[in-house]
């Protein structure tokens, strides 16, 4: 479709607008607006749901094909879940972090054309558990996300509270034993997710062997291994505090530079440019 990306970079651009002008808010007058940032948000979400929903209505597939979609369902999986769970149990500033990641992720690969190339529009069969895997895995890692901006904000609390800083920002923040609690139900959650979809994609592959490849495999199975062995310490106390929340920083980064060879295990169909979609 024409408009997709359109759709896409509305989106993307009301996510940096309501980052501004929260961080704006903060430095001005060192108040959250955040009724008001909510609502930026999800208008930006509407934006972006249309984009995605143009996309995969244009090629009958989830539209998880390649880096660029992958990217733009991370950051979309990522703003649901703050929709969801912010107000909810009112973590502050959640919206000021999460609309931040957002827009660099989203604008990001907006910006490199290379990252969505053509994709068949069979690149997952006509199993539908099939496209299910694909999309819990890809949501397990928007999950993932909130739980790095989450640990990050427990890092910055906790230098809030070794210095002895007891305002501005740090007085937005939730407490330290909130944001460790919410952490742990995020790894839950996420490590849930990616295990149920591991499982569904795992009895697809015994059934047919040849329709995964191997780097796939292992990429994906890396990335399972290490958030659960990250549950599983920090659940036995053997991984706690800032090295906990370090940990979950440090491992999205590395789980978003595992969507390479993820991406290059799909099936590309070469499409001559005259022939080549507007988007």
């Amino acid at each position: 479709m024409i408009f997709d990306r359109a759709f896409l970079w509305i989106g993307c651009i009301i996510y940096a607008l309501a980052f501004i002008f929260a961080l704006v808010s903060l430095a001005r007058s060192r108040r959250y607006p955040r009724l008001i940032l909510v609502l930026i948000v999800a208008g930006g979400f509407l934006f972006q749901t249309f984009g995605l929903y143009e996309r995969g209505l244009e090629a009958q597939r989830c539209p998880i094909s390649n880096t660029f979609e992958i990217l733009q369902f991370i950051t979309w999986s990522a703003i649901l879940l703050y929709l969801l769970v912010g107000p909810a149990f009112r973590l502050s500033l959640l919206g000021f972090f999460t609309s931040g990641l957002a827009a660099v992720l989203g604008i990001v690969s907006l910006l490199v054309p290379a990252w969505d190339p053509v994709r068949a529009s069979t690149v997952f069969g006509d199993d539908p558990w099939i496209a299910a895997h694909a999309s819990l895995a890809i949501f397990s890692y928007g999950i993932f996300g909130l739980l790095a901006l989450t640990a990050w904000m427990y890092l910055i609390q906790n230098y809030g509270l070794r210095k002895k800083r007891f305002r501005g920002l740090f007085a937005l923040l939730p407490s330290i034993l909130e944001l460790d609690h919410m952490n742990g139900r995020l790894l839950l959650t996420g490590v849930s997710v990616l295990s149920f979809s591991l499982a569904i994609g795992g009895l697809h592959w015994l059934g047919d062997k040849e329709t995964v490849r191997s780097l796939k495999l292992i990429t994906t199975t890396v990335v399972w291994l290490a958030y659960f062995a990250v549950m599983v310490l920090h659940r036995s106390n053997r991984l706690i505090a800032r090295r906990y929340a370090w940990t979950c920083m440090v491992l999205f980064i590395v789980a978003l530079l595992t969507l390479w060879p993820v991406d290059v295990s799909r099936p590309v169909r070469i499409v001559p440019p005259n022939t080549h979609s507007v988007r």
